[in-house]
């Protein structure tokens, strides 16, 4: 396996074997506890074989082997749920809202579980329900310049999220 050098926020590439334009896949496309061991052929096209980041340990100790296994453990920062006024829920995953169209549940820089609205907000504005025209590329357009969507700001703001939806 080759690495080809990394710039600026842009992912290394991995290679295996011979340069070829379909081998190359971006680095990062496994599961968290998976790491990818070269490529696979799946429907005709090679994608990443991933396969579980396992540690193997073996010694002796008086005339007897020993050996262990040991799988990826998760970290406490890694793991997606939390408690929101009692309750588990999801972190990071957007959901149908109870007072916005949409709301997630996110860590703020205090580390404190926010709950973020975001979407249209009811029957106030025109009308019962506004649409959401993601498909029409103008309106697309126009609601990404509005809202200025290449910079959307903090996780815990509706504007990152109502983006990442545009």
């Amino acid at each position: 396996m080759q690495m080809v050098g990394q710039q600026n926020n842009i992912k290394p590439l991995v290679v295996v074997g011979k340069k070829d334009k379909t081998m190359k896949e971006a680095r990062g496309t496994c599961w968290v506890g998976y790491k990818q061991v070269g490529m696979k052929d799946k429907g005709g096209k090679k994608v990443p074989n991933c396969v579980k980041e396992t540690t193997e340990i073996f010694y002796e100790e008086n005339g007897k082997s020993h050996g262990y296994t040991l799988e990826y453990l998760r970290l406490p920062e890694d793991i997606n749920e939390a408690e929101y006024q009692g309750r588990k829920v999801k972190l990071g995953k957007p959901m149908q809202g109870d007072v916005k169209k949409f709301k997630v549940y996110v860590k703020n820089p205090a580390g404190n579980v926010v709950k973020v609205n975001f979407g249209h907000g009811g029957s106030s504005a025109k009308g019962k329900t506004m649409k959401i025209r993601k498909s029409n590329p103008d309106a697309r357009k126009s609601f990404r310049a509005r809202h200025n969507c290449d910079t959307p700001g903090p996780r815990h703001k509706a504007r990152y999220w109502s983006c990442r939806k545009w």
